[in-house]
Protein backbone atom coordinates (compact mmCIF):
# COMPACT_ATOMS: atom_id res chain seq x y z
CA UNK A 1 0.00 0.00 0.00
CA UNK A 2 2.84 2.41 0.90
CA UNK A 3 4.55 1.51 -2.38
CA UNK A 4 1.56 2.60 -4.42
CA UNK A 5 2.18 6.17 -3.29
CA UNK A 6 5.31 6.22 -5.46
CA UNK A 7 3.13 5.22 -8.40
CA UNK A 8 0.66 7.97 -7.53
CA UNK A 9 3.50 10.50 -7.35
CA UNK A 10 4.85 9.37 -10.71
CA UNK A 11 1.41 9.54 -12.35
CA UNK A 12 0.94 13.03 -10.90
CA UNK A 13 4.32 14.06 -12.34
CA UNK A 14 3.34 12.57 -15.69
CA UNK A 15 0.13 14.62 -15.70
CA UNK A 16 2.20 17.73 -15.04
CA UNK A 17 4.59 16.78 -17.87
CA UNK A 18 1.59 16.09 -20.11
CA UNK A 19 0.34 19.64 -19.51
CA UNK A 20 3.77 21.01 -20.49
CA UNK A 21 4.41 18.88 -23.57
CA UNK A 22 2.13 20.79 -26.00
CA UNK A 23 4.20 23.90 -25.27
CA UNK A 24 7.52 22.27 -26.20
CA UNK A 25 8.88 23.83 -29.42
CA UNK A 26 8.22 21.71 -32.50
CA UNK A 27 11.96 21.18 -32.99
CA UNK A 28 11.95 19.01 -29.85
CA UNK A 29 8.29 18.03 -29.49
CA UNK A 30 8.33 15.13 -31.95
CA UNK A 31 11.76 13.83 -30.95
CA UNK A 32 12.97 14.35 -27.39
CA UNK A 33 9.56 15.18 -25.90
CA UNK A 34 7.98 12.07 -27.43
CA UNK A 35 10.84 9.95 -26.07
CA UNK A 36 10.36 11.48 -22.60
CA UNK A 37 6.65 10.67 -22.80
CA UNK A 38 7.42 7.02 -23.69
CA UNK A 39 10.01 6.66 -20.92
CA UNK A 40 7.57 8.18 -18.40
CA UNK A 41 4.92 5.60 -19.39
CA UNK A 42 7.42 2.70 -19.38
CA UNK A 43 8.53 3.68 -15.87
CA UNK A 44 4.92 3.83 -14.70
CA UNK A 45 4.34 0.40 -16.25
CA UNK A 46 7.38 -1.12 -14.50
CA UNK A 47 6.42 0.33 -11.12
CA UNK A 48 2.88 -0.94 -11.56
CA UNK A 49 4.24 -4.41 -12.38
CA UNK A 50 6.53 -4.26 -9.34
CA UNK A 51 3.62 -3.36 -7.08
CA UNK A 52 1.79 -6.51 -8.21
CA UNK A 53 4.75 -8.94 -8.29
CA UNK A 54 6.35 -11.49 -5.99
CA UNK A 55 9.57 -10.32 -4.32
CA UNK A 56 12.08 -11.90 -6.71
CA UNK A 57 10.29 -10.58 -9.79
CA UNK A 58 9.59 -7.30 -7.96
CA UNK A 59 13.31 -6.59 -7.52
CA UNK A 60 13.96 -7.04 -11.24
CA UNK A 61 11.07 -4.72 -12.16
CA UNK A 62 12.24 -2.13 -9.62
CA UNK A 63 15.79 -2.20 -10.94
CA UNK A 64 14.53 -1.79 -14.52
CA UNK A 65 12.26 1.05 -13.36
CA UNK A 66 15.23 2.70 -11.65
CA UNK A 67 17.25 2.70 -14.88
CA UNK A 68 14.26 4.07 -16.85
CA UNK A 69 13.68 6.70 -14.19
CA UNK A 70 17.30 7.87 -14.32
CA UNK A 71 17.00 8.05 -18.13
CA UNK A 72 13.81 10.10 -17.75
CA UNK A 73 15.55 12.64 -15.52
CA UNK A 74 18.53 12.77 -17.90
CA UNK A 75 16.30 13.37 -20.94
CA UNK A 76 14.38 16.10 -19.12
CA UNK A 77 17.68 17.76 -18.24
CA UNK A 78 18.70 17.71 -21.91
CA UNK A 79 15.32 19.21 -22.85
CA UNK A 80 15.93 21.99 -20.34
CA UNK A 81 19.55 22.49 -21.49
CA UNK A 82 18.46 23.03 -25.10
CA UNK A 83 15.93 25.55 -23.74
CA UNK A 84 12.91 23.62 -24.95
CA UNK A 85 11.63 23.55 -21.35
CA UNK A 86 11.83 26.77 -19.34
CA UNK A 87 13.45 27.08 -15.92
CA UNK A 88 10.24 27.33 -13.90
CA UNK A 89 8.60 24.29 -15.51
CA UNK A 90 11.81 22.28 -15.14
CA UNK A 91 12.04 23.23 -11.45
CA UNK A 92 8.39 22.36 -10.79
CA UNK A 93 8.89 18.97 -12.47
CA UNK A 94 12.30 18.23 -10.91
CA UNK A 95 11.09 18.56 -7.32
CA UNK A 96 8.63 15.63 -7.28
CA UNK A 97 11.01 13.56 -9.45
CA UNK A 98 13.76 13.94 -6.83
CA UNK A 99 11.32 12.74 -4.18
CA UNK A 100 10.24 9.80 -6.36
CA UNK A 101 13.91 8.85 -6.85
CA UNK A 102 14.40 8.66 -3.07
CA UNK A 103 11.23 6.60 -2.68
CA UNK A 104 12.32 4.23 -5.45
CA UNK A 105 15.75 3.76 -3.86
CA UNK A 106 14.07 2.99 -0.54
CA UNK A 107 11.72 0.46 -2.14
CA UNK A 108 14.65 -1.30 -3.81
CA UNK A 109 16.60 -1.42 -0.51
CA UNK A 110 13.53 -2.70 1.35
CA UNK A 111 12.94 -5.44 -1.25
CA UNK A 112 16.62 -6.46 -1.18
CA UNK A 113 16.52 -6.69 2.63
CA UNK A 114 13.37 -8.81 2.51
CA UNK A 115 14.95 -11.17 -0.04
CA UNK A 116 18.14 -11.50 2.03
CA UNK A 117 16.13 -12.13 5.19
CA UNK A 118 14.08 -14.80 3.41
CA UNK A 119 17.26 -16.50 2.11
CA UNK A 120 18.91 -16.51 5.56
CA UNK A 121 15.85 -18.06 7.18
CA UNK A 122 15.95 -21.10 4.86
Amino acid sequence: VGNLSILEHLVSSYKLWHSYSPHIPKTARYTLAEKIDRVFLETIELLFAASKSAKRVKLDALQQASVKFELLKFLLQILWEIRALDNSKYAVLAEPLNHIGKMLGGWIRQTLTQLQTAEHSR
